[in-house]
């Protein structure tokens, strides 16, 4: 029996959003909710801020997945830019806050401007995301929000100070938020991926993924499908129960 309120019903007319979808793990997201059964009839919207030629072939390999240009560090221009992809496409239904930025070195040879920038795009941008959109949910009485966070956030890592506390943000912000819209029938998670094989991890030396290779359970690293499916689970009947949690995806790393 499926239960009522989840964003990927068949008969759901709106759309889920994805930031950072032109690319690594945000593309690997629409990918896996385009071609999901329950996905009929509604739109996957990738944002970025520009489009991407990956996400230009998954265009055109999938009818629902559309890109609307999105810029985190263009705080004025979140809220008329979210509004409208609600306008355009449909009724908001889903979010999936993806979209990060990650400048690796140690907080003593940060430049301010590096600081700043991980602090709007990955904590100020999403909240502002966030807001339009849950807009759009709450008029509607139902949503799912979904936003990406990192086991560095729990784990820390050298070089990466100021991103953890960026992610670190995002899982307080997703708890309280979820007390919050819980009786409007939307719920707020986080999923949490460990290293993965995207750009952002392009820059470990061979040594150091050795190192995370051996510290996982299953001797390697987590796969962006794997993030996706967790994502999708949240989206889906599922998830309908689960809200203010945060579900790790790091092949064991952190266990």
């Amino acid at each position: 029996m499926r239960r009522s309120g989840s964003p990927l019903d068949r008969d759901d007319s709106g759309c889920v959003v994805v930031t950072g979808g032109t690319r690594g793990l945000g593309l690997e997201i629409a990918r896996v909710l385009a071609q999901t059964p329950e996905r009929d009839g509604g739109l996957v919207i990738c944002t970025g801020r520009r489009l991407s030629t990956q996400l230009e072939a998954l265009m055109a390999e999938h009818s629902a997945i559309r890109f609307t240009a999105l810029d985190l560090g263009d705080t004025d221009s979140l809220h008329g830019t979210v509004t409208g992809i609600g306008r355009e496409f449909g009724p908001i239904r889903g979010l999936i806050n993806n979209a990060a930025i990650a400048h690796d070195g140690v907080l003593a040879t940060l430049h301010p401007t590096q600081i700043e920038e991980m602090l709007t795009v990955n904590l100020l941008g999403t909240i502002l995301v966030t807001k339009a959109a849950l807009r759009s949910m709450l008029v509607g009485g139902r949503g799912r929000i979904v936003n990406i966070s990192s086991i560095v956030a729990n784990t820390g890592f050298r070089g990466l100070s100021v991103y953890g506390a960026t992610k670190a943000g995002l899982v307080g912000f997703t708890r309280s938020l979820a007390r919050e819209t819980g009786q409007a029938n939307v719920t707020v998670n986080v999923v949490s991926p460990g290293f993965l094989e995207t750009d952002m991890s392009a820059s470990l030396g061979s040594e150091e993924r050795a190192k995370i290779e051996r510290r996982s359970p299953l001797g390697r690293l987590a796969t962006t499908t794997s993030v996706a499916e967790a994502v999708l689970f949240l989206l889906g009947p599922g998830g309908a129960d689960v809200t203010g949690t945060e579900i790790v995806v790091d092949a064991g790393n952190t266990a």
